[in-house]
């Protein structure tokens, strides 16, 4: 055998030499002779110099292609999408009149907004979260700003068994789906050497990346059936790593991973969308989330460390943003747009986003304790003022 064979193919080799000496040389079956010849059994091996020129010829390649790519394919493409957006997609909007639209997370911030925004376009509604009496507080006002009919209910969809209950349901009361939001989530802002308890911040991913899948799992088939949409609230974070969220840059970065790769997986029998938003006014920017001790609590202090001196969003303007590139059947929609240019350094300067991170968020003693420089200028310049109302009197439901 081959010298540069590795080794666990040595004794396969050998056996298999071995039993073709031991077998008839020669085997008749009606017209058609087989000679087994045990000496000349050759197996075709390829040695470290074809591998290191089979990699080189692949690497040649893929930089060849991300060349033309970047040199050709871009700036020929890029006015004929802007022609697209500009003149086509708004002649081929949907129409979301008496589409059944089944929304997670709906009781409160994006999931609540959304809620009102199908309802204007005439949508008819199923909404899950957790707080029933919230939830039947957003139906009612749902059903005043124009849905035909709403369906609440009240489940964990990081919960599969509840997940499932809830999509068939839907489909048992209104007969079809068209729209799955899959919105449901959970915020963290700590360093991770803060962190006192570790398995707590398994939540996030139960809630965050868990809580998408499941309710996409059972809601496929009746997408495939509808030819409808799955809409993916993921964020900004999954795509710029930002100091102190590790846990939840992680969750939605998975997240976001895994509706790239089903888009990829079902074609055009559904649309996906993934909402990449920044920071918008919602129950995570009031301050809600898993804290360095593992309970879930409000905490603006942390809240004003996270965001410091970055602009929050109001979250009716990133659901009609939201609503327009859903019914456009686009990709990715991500608002406030600063967070656009964010995510190409992330990409082409990753060294510079880690520095900017790093002297945002590097904390230095004042009166008050320790501060983040972010959070030092939001309260030397009084910046908080430029909050959303909603996050200077952060009333959180708590029903």
């Amino acid at each position: 055998m081959h010298a540069s064979a590795p080794p666990y193919m040595h004794g396969w080799f050998h056996r298999l030499q071995a039993a073709a000496r031991a077998s008839l040389a020669h085997e008749s079956h009606g017209d058609i002779r087989y000679i087994i010849v045990a000496e000349r059994i050759s197996i075709y091996q390829v040695d470290e110099d074809d591998m290191e020129v089979f990699l080189l010829l692949h690497s040649v390649v893929m930089h060849v292609t991300a060349a033309l790519v970047i040199l050709v394919y871009i700036p020929l493409s890029a006015p004929v999408k802007l022609l697209v957006r500009a003149f086509v997609k708004p002649l081929r909007k949907e129409d979301l009149r008496g589409k059944v639209v089944l929304i997670t997370g709906a009781s409160s911030g994006i999931g609540e907004e959304l809620a009102y925004q199908y309802a204007k376009e005439g949508a008819c509604l199923a909404l899950v979260a957790r707080r029933e009496q919230a939830l039947k507080a957003v139906a009612a006002a749902a059903l005043e700003r124009g849905a035909p009919d709403v369906l609440v209910f009240p489940g964990d969809v990081s919960d599969p068994d509840q997940s499932r209950r809830a999509v068939e349901e839907t489909v048992a009361h209104f007969g079809k789906l068209n729209h799955l939001v899959a919105n449901a989530g959970i915020w963290s802002s700590c360093s991770f050497d803060q962190v006192t308890n570790i398995t707590a911040f398994t939540k996030l991913m139960d809630v965050n990346f868990w809580g998408s899948v499941y309710p996409t799992y059972y809601a496929l088939p009746h997408l495939k059936a509808s030819k409808g949409k799955l809409i993916v609230c993921s964020s900004a974070a999954g795509t710029v790593a930002t100091s102190r969220m590790a846990f939840y840059n992680a969750s939605k970065a998975a997240q976001l991973r895994f509706y790239e790769t089903l888009r990829t997986e079902v074609g055009s029998e559904v649309g996906i969308t993934i909402l990449t938003p920044g920071y918008v006014e919602s129950e995570i920017t009031k301050g809600k989330g898993i804290q360095k001790t593992g309970e879930v609590a409000v905490d603006e202090d942390a809240r004003d460390a996270q965001i410091g001196v970055f602009p929050v969003g109001r979250v009716e303007a990133l659901c009609e943003v939201a609503l327009d590139g859903i019914r456009n059947g686009d990709w990715y929609v991500t608002w406030p747009s600063m967070y656009r240019p964010l995510q190409l350094i992330a990409c082409l300067a990753p060294e510079v986003l880690d520095w900017m991170s790093n002297a945002m968020y590097k904390e230095a003693a004042t009166a008050q304790g320790r501060r983040p420089l972010g959070q030092r200028i939001l309260e030397a310049t009084g910046g908080k003022r430029l909050y959303p109302p909603s996050l200077l009197q952060p009333r959180i439901k708590t029903d």
